[in-house]
């Protein structure tokens, strides 16, 4: 199975238009989503082999991409609700 990124427009594209207007008017949510990518990057680089941590390095990434994706899924459900 290849390895790829996980990026947010993928993982939700349903809420295109609401990444987008989050993105452009919420401080929040930028820098949400600029950690998600930040740590998206990072677990690709160590799935790739690039960067080699210790196995419990790599677990807490994904816990914390996780962690950032749930905020993130909360804030596009309650911009679609409000609309």
């Amino acid at each position: 199975m290849p390895i790829a990124h996980h990026p947010l427009i993928t993982e939700f594209p349903e809420h295109r238009d609401a990444i987008h207007t989050l993105k452009e008017e919420n401080a929040h949510f930028q820098k949400l989503m600029d950690s998600y990518e930040e740590v998206d990057k990072e677990i690709f680089r160590m799935e790739e082999g690039i960067e080699t941590p210790a196995d419990d390095v790599l677990t807490e990434l994904k816990k914390r991409r996780l962690d950032l994706k749930d905020q993130i899924a909360e804030m596009l459900r309650e911009t679609e609700a409000s609309a």
